[in-house]
């Protein structure tokens, strides 16, 4: 059961990465793909669909990690809170910006929003990116500090954005797509998400392979009780997101709700 369970945690912690990665990191390149009101309008509209199915995945891996890891997640929350702070705060700050932007006419009011969702995504991208560099080096249970620790907030919040660039040209047209189309490059946006989805992937399960998973797990009677539940909940959650995909899966040409 342990061994399930630990698949299963990096199965939902992938998951996460690679599709609420997409829409932070084109959140984070909001500005440089939208130029005008009506063109960032667009580039919210390619994730609008998207961003809270993304966030279930999220909740999944710490719902997991709470019940079938309980030692290990104490040690986490207690030893990385100066990095899970900011990681929370730009992902309020980033959601508040995304629903609370059509709510008022004032084109100000539509700046602050904007600068929400930019500032808010870039903060979570580089706490990820700060949480996972103590993660590689085996100190869950302290903050990494020094170069390290800021070149490996800086690499990852980097491979948010690109990661959120091939989506973003998969998804736009017109202005905002060609700006994204220029920045993929000649590989193309398909080649540019496939290749950003499996470093986005390798990068959360290689950062929790060395932790001590076995002798942080629950005890047999929980993760028997836990582990047949969540293989449910995952196959719900994986029918629901391949049938969002699939029901959204031509390009925007059009402002959505956000």
């Amino acid at each position: 059961m342990e061994t399930l369970a630990l698949t299963l945690l990096g199965f939902f912690a992938a998951g996460y990465f690679v599709l609420g990665g997409a829409d932070i990191g084109t959140g984070m390149l909001l500005a440089r793909l939208g130029r005008n009101d009506a063109e960032r309008r667009l580039v919210l509209a390619s994730f609008a669909p998207f961003f809270l199915g993304n966030e279930v995945w999220l909740i999944a891996t710490a719902g997991l990690l709470i019940g079938a890891f309980p030692t290990l997640e104490g040690e986490l929350l207690t030893g990385q809170f100066l990095v899970v702070l900011p990681l929370l705060t730009g992902w309020v700050v980033r959601d508040a910006g995304l629903w609370l932007r059509g709510r008022t006419g004032g084109r100000g009011w539509r700046t602050v929003c904007d600068a929400a969702v930019v500032g808010g995504s870039w903060a979570v991208a580089l706490s990820w990116g700060w949480l996972l560099c103590a993660l590689f080096t085996g100190t869950p249970d302290r903050v990494a500090t020094g170069p390290v620790a800021v070149l490996c907030a800086l690499a990852v919040a980097s491979l948010f954005a690109v990661h959120g660039l091939g989506f973003a040209a998969l998804r736009l047209t017109g202005a905002p797509y060609e700006r994204a189309r220029r920045l993929v490059g000649r590989g193309g946006p398909w080649q540019s998400f496939a290749l950003t989805s499996v470093l986005m992937a390798a990068v959360v399960v290689s950062a929790g392979a060395g932790l001590p998973w076995a002798a942080s797990a629950a005890d047999g009677a929980t993760l028997s009780l836990l582990v047949p539940a969540l293989l449910v909940v995952t196959a719900l959650l994986v029918v629901v997101q391949a049938w969002m995909w699939h029901a959204f899966r031509k390009r925007v040409t059009r402002p959505s709700y956000l």
